[in-house]
């Protein structure tokens, strides 16, 4: 049997995480295993590191408040990806702007939620929600150098409805995109 291993990176509630653990972690997709083989988050306690121990997974923290620069964070982070050796890296809600430290050596792709290349960034739901689209969504792209800038891979569109809510416009990007990463990381890692 073949096996491949996947490193979730997250900073919150690790809502994806959760979403990748129980529909991919520990499954055989095409013949290919996949696992789960670390989850690390670059703030303590939050409630992702909860969601990971119910899969009997200890998270790595690394927290970029102690690094002086953001090469000296990526740095750590490559290392200890390096040390498990993964086949992707998936970052699911990992808040952080990489430099090229991390983006020249680790295969890692980044769940949006907006359709790229709209809206990139951190507000890109209220952003997507406040514009004239009639149309929100979510992209799962390769990490590149520039912020939200990569190749995508997949994306799902939904329909603005009448009087939708931001509340209701945020829930349904969260269940668009708890389907499309673990799709989008089956797909990679058992048809390449």
């Amino acid at each position: 049997m073949f096996s491949k291993k996947i490193a979730v990176l997250f900073s919150g509630s690790g809502s994806n995480l959760e979403a990748i653990l129980s529909k991919i972690h520990g499954k055989i997709f095409n013949g290919v295993k996949l696992e789960v083989a670390v989850t690390i988050c670059n703030k303590s306690g939050v409630y992702g590191i909860e969601r990971a121990k119910k899969y009997g997974l200890e998270t790595i923290i690394i927290e970029n408040k102690n690094f002086a620069t953001r090469e000296e964070f990526d740095t750590a982070l490559v290392n200890k990806i390096k040390k498990h050796g993964v086949d992707l890296v998936v970052l699911a809600g990992f808040m952080r702007i990489l430099t090229p430290v991390f983006t020249s050596q680790i295969r890692a792709i980044n769940l949006h939620p907006s359709l790229l290349p709209l809206f990139k960034g951190a507000h890109a739901i209220k952003e997507s929600f406040e514009s004239d689209m009639k149309v929100g969504g979510v992209s799962v792209h390769w990490v590149s150098e520039e912020l939200d800038g990569g190749k995508i891979i997949a994306q799902r569109a939904f329909e603005r409805e009448k009087d939708m809510s931001l509340e209701a416009w945020e829930a349904k990007i969260h269940a668009i995109e708890h389907e499309i990463l673990p799709e989008t990381i089956v797909e990679i890692l058992t048809n390449n």
